[in-house]
């Protein structure tokens, strides 16, 4: 039985269905999601490469692994190349360990020059360090860690776990260098972050024995709700079991299911039934939230009020704004709906059907920008309020932001502290703060939850983020020829997210009171 990283931050009892009956999922499709994240992880692997080379190849000895070839071939090349003192090595990959059961690869080996043997550096395509100090990092071209003023660490737990595995199996082959570190080259992909691998190698080594004892079957799991759930082919199987049972986690999830059970509240009727102080051992705060989830879910409630009264500020010019796009490379479509005096204009879209990334992205925002801008204006200046609105604007916050930063200088482009000021200000309304503020949602808190309950359904059945990803690649011509088909079908769904935001947030202020029943009624 071999296990590679990836088993050691996720969900334990998946890695018993994994190992134990892999053919009952060989032929479930992937998650969707799951396919254009491990898409984009790969160009991004690739352009990495292009970069490392382009760099450093003049000064450094490299060795790419064949990636055509078997694994046992890659791991022989691996070896060989180790020994003979290559200062880089792309696409590692290590001898598989059937006596310890680990199995592993490196995008990036590069040699300690200074002690002797070799750092793991891996490729990743999400970001490891914020703005901030004290994170140790590394140029591209010449490993030289060094405090880094301007970043810290964000922390990535898989990440880490990769790269000690990966370390435990070069000292398995006598390659391992012994400064016991390793590197990773994020988003971005302008440095390298270097992590001190002796702060979480017995932590590492801990899970590798539980997981592996788990996959070989020495230790019993059960099914438990947790935030892998969602994308799991085994997903339905467990959440019929736990359906069946009752189970707390379908309420709690994660952690919060495992202080629950430690205290012998095993299934939704016992927590519905708690009527003490939160467990001292309680993550974070929202006990008396879960406690009303249990009661709502026991009684088929979608909604529960947390107050007498829903409010959502309400202007007389009032514009909802939903935002697509694709991956990180950039917004091709803000689509708007213009409501004044009770009277909605036909819906509004400002699109780049250009492959991202384009420059083109820049002229449909700041056309967006300028509309927008252009309406909040002349609505003050006759006296009127005004109130733009999203679903969770952490999205729409980043690009707005990243938008006027990347096209600064452009015609029509924003300054960065112009759109601060808009972000920050009075006019821009989340409504899922709103919600978040004076619901308890049981079935979650998405757009797609909320707005049914009140009363709005999406005219696409598969309407959804992810499987927009893959009508995107389709419409712009990705993969073939550009599909005008999936262009419709897109601004279909984003026409119907800003509909969903205003049927919301009119329904919150004329009827969820009436509709939905406070939690101290439960």
């Amino acid at each position: 039985m071999l296990l590679d990283p990836r088993a050691l931050t996720g969900c334990r009892h998946r890695v018993h269905l994994d190992t134990a009956y892999p053919e009952a999922v060989a032929d479930v499709p992937e998650d969707i999601g799951v396919q254009q994240r491990r898409e984009a992880a790969r160009a991004f692997r690739e352009s990495m490469r292009e970069r490392l080379m382009s760099g450093s190849a003049r000064t450094r000895s490299w060795i790419i692994i064949d990636p055509t070839t078997r694994a046992s071939e890659r791991a022989g090349a691996t070896l060989r190349a180790c020994a003979d003192g290559v200062d880089r090595i792309w696409g590692a990959v290590l001898p598989l360990e059937y006596d310890t059961g680990r199995r592993g690869r490196a995008e990036l080996l590069v040699r300690d020059r200074e002690r002797g043997g070799y750092i793991p550096v891996i490729v990743v395509n999400h970001k490891v360090t914020d703005p901030g100090s004290g994170a140790v990092t590394s140029g591209l071209d010449d490993w030289a860690p060094e405090v880094d003023e301007t970043r810290k660490v964000r922390a990535q737990q898989r990440d880490q776990f990769r790269l000690a595995q990966i370390h435990r199996m070069l000292e398995h082959n006598g390659h391992a260098s012994p400064a016991g570190v390793g590197g990773v080259i994020g988003y971005g992909g302008d440095c390298i972050l270097v992590h001190d691998l002796s702060a979480v190698l017995d932590q590492y080594d801990e899970r590798f024995a539980d997981r592996i004892a788990v996959a070989r079957g020495e230790l019993a799991t059960a099914p438990s709700q947790v935030g892998e759930c969602r994308s799991c082919p085994w997903w339905p199987d467990c959440k019929a079991s736990l359906t069946e049972s009752r189970d707390v986690s379908l309420v709690a999830t994660g952690s919060r299911a495992e202080v629950l059970r430690g205290m012998g509240v095993r299934t939704i009727d016992a927590l519905a039934a708690w009527d003490g102080p939160p467990p001292e051992e309680w993550p974070g705060n929202g006990f008396d939230d879960v406690v009303v989830l249990a009661r709502a879910w026991l009684s088929g409630i979608p909604l529960v009020r947390r107050t007498a009264e829903v409010t959502v500020t309400r202007a007389d010019v009032e514009v909802d704004v939903d935002m697509e796009s694709y991956q990180e490379h950039g917004a091709y479509l803000w689509g708007t709906l213009l409501t004044e005096n009770g009277v909605t204009q036909p819906y509004r879209p400002f699109v780049t059907w250009d492959p991202l990334p384009t420059v083109d992205e820049a002229r449909s925002f700041a056309e967006f920008w300028g509309w927008l801008t252009g309406t909040l204006e002349r609505t003050l200046a006759r006296g009127k309020t005004f109130a733009a609105y999203c679903y969770s604007r952490s999205a729409e916050d980043k690009w707005l932001l990243e938008s006027a930063t990347r096209f600064a200088g452009l015609p029509g482009i924003p300054a960065v502290a112009e759109v601060r000021a808009f972000v920050d200000g009075p006019h821009w309304v989340d409504v899922y703060q709103a919600v978040s503020d004076q619901f308890i949602c049981p079935n979650g808190k998405g757009l797609k939850k909320i707005a049914p309950v009140a009363g709005f359904h999406w005219r696409d059945s598969e309407a959804g983020g992810e499987a927009s990803m893959s009508w995107y690649r389709d419409a712009v011509g990705y993969d073939g020829e550009p599909d005008a088909a999936q262009r419709e079908r897109l601004l279909v769904y984003n026409e119907d997210d800003v509909q969903a935001t205003k049927v919301l947030r009119e329904w919150m202020t004329d009827r969820a009171a009436a509709e939905v029943p406070l939690a101290s009624e439960l």
